[in-house]
């Protein structure tokens, strides 16, 4: 069910207009210059993350020449250097679960949004770990079954010969999981494969998931993601609401 829902949300923001387009480049440029700071230098061959950044860039349909240059220019001028990742855990209406991974140079002006999206959504902000244990850290690569020409036992075999931990069939995409070390391997694997990846990171996925009934519980939740994808600060935000 991950999988499903969260491909339908991926296609979905591919066609958002492009102001939104320009904020998820803006966060992507942000975590490139901090994968060449933290992950060992601008050469993707010798930096793990900093590739794994890059599929994540190209999967948003992030142009080459867009990558590159902000590899440059983090390289050059040490852009990055001021980030630090602050994770926030609360709740949101109903009891779902909300995980907001944040990138910032500004802890306090990041906390007061954050903050505010979860009230204005009726939430709450919780202590570290107060539900982080009801999601599994995993990586997760979705392929479009349109887009796939290989025969699905063969892209089975590839991938858990590669080191994946599961291969799911969903109604239109494949899902695969692994393990957050293993995940680097099993992409570089797809990607020498030439297979095209709609979406591939290392995700939060929940165990179990939230459904509300109440349409005021609905808008509200809504409201929170809304803001917190608007915040330039917040990276990725995870949630069990059953969508």
């Amino acid at each position: 069910m991950s999988g499903h829902s969260k491909f339908a949300n991926i296609k979905h923001k591919k066609e958002k207009n492009d102001a939104a387009k320009g904020k998820i480049f803006t966060k992507l440029g942000r975590e490139l210059a901090v994968a060449v700071k933290e992950g060992g230098g601008p050469d993707p061959d010798n930096n793990s993350r900093l590739r794994d950044v890059i599929a994540k860039a190209k999967s948003n349909n992030m142009p080459n020449d867009t990558i590159d240059r902000n590899i440059k220019k983090a390289a050059g001028e040490g852009t990055g250097d001021n980030y630090e990742h602050i994770t926030y855990e609360g709740y949101g209406p109903g009891g779902t679960a909300i995980i907001v991974k944040t990138l910032t140079d500004n802890k306090n002006r990041t906390a007061s949004n954050v903050k505010n999206a979860f009230t204005k959504g009726s939430g709450n902000v919780g202590t570290p770990g107060c539900v982080s244990f009801m999601f599994d850290e995993k990586g997760q690569i979705l392929v479009d079954k349109e887009e796939c020409d290989m025969d699905v036992d063969e892209l089975m075999m590839l991938v858990l010969d590669s080191g994946a931990e599961d291969f799911l069939e969903n109604e239109d995409s494949y899902e695969i999981l692994t393990s957050p070390e293993d995940f680097s391997d099993v992409r570089l694997e797809l990607e020498k494969a030439g297979i095209t990846m709609a979406d591939a990171e290392v995700t939060m996925i929940p165990q179990t998931y939230v459904e509300l009934s109440i349409e005021e519980d609905i808008k509200n939740i809504q409201k929170t993601l809304d803001l917190l994808e608007e915040d330039d600060d917040v990276q990725d935000v995870y949630h069990n609401w059953d969508e």
